[in-house]
């Protein structure tokens, strides 16, 4: 029980790690908390960093969800701690410790935590989001399609319970962050994906 709770514990902290910022701060682009739509995520690293920034951050952001459930996995934990740390680090991402508990939207660290949870499935939803994004050139709707794909992805290829519950927290908390996006698109005003 105190490996799980340390490993859990451990993974949140990982994914309070802010990619956007550290990229930023490496790079000497702008701090993305205050530039662009303000989100600390690869898309706005996209827009004011260019694409190394972004591609840098997606990186950085995925591999905080996927190392979280590989440890798990390495140290001998089974479904449910690995479940357990995909969703803390994807929390952790959302609400840093590091950064007052203000992060970014979580598309993609829960794009890496499903990858260690059941790789087919993160290939499906990296798919799906390039399908979409291809198709209307709108991230946040690429991301929110990939997001609902996830739980029935999941119910195909690893039907177990808790990382199917996993996946749906994960698509609920990235709708719930999206409602801003998701009012944009209703009104015509998202951004597409490529805009300045």
């Amino acid at each position: 029980m105190l490996t799980s709770i340390i490993v859990i514990l451990c993974a949140y902290l990982l994914g309070s790690i802010s990619s956007a910022v550290i990229v930023g701060r490496t790079l000497g682009t702008a701090d993305p908390r205050t530039q662009g739509s303000g989100n600390p995520g690869a898309t706005n690293m996209l827009r004011i960093g260019g694409k190394k920034a972004g591609a840098m951050t997606l990186a950085g952001d995925m591999l905080k969800g996927l190392l979280a459930v590989l440890i798990a996995r390495a140290i001998g934990m089974g479904a449910e701690v690995q479940a357990l740390a995909a969703g803390a680090a994807f929390l952790g991402h959302l609400f840093p410790i590091f950064f007052g508990f203000k992060g970014g939207k979580g598309v993609a660290t829960a794009l890496g935590a499903l990858l260690g949870l059941q790789w087919s499935v993160g290939l499906l939803v990296i798919a799906t989001w390039l399908a979409m994004a291809a198709l209307f050139r709108y991230s946040s709707l690429a991301a929110l399609v990939a997001a609902a794909s996830a739980p029935f992805y999941m119910w195909w290829l690893r039907p177990e319970p808790t990382v199917i519950a996993a996946a749906v927290l994960m698509a609920l908390l990235l709708y719930w962050r999206h409602r801003s996006n998701i009012r944009n698109l209703l009104s015509g005003a998202e951004g597409r994906i490529g805009d300045k």
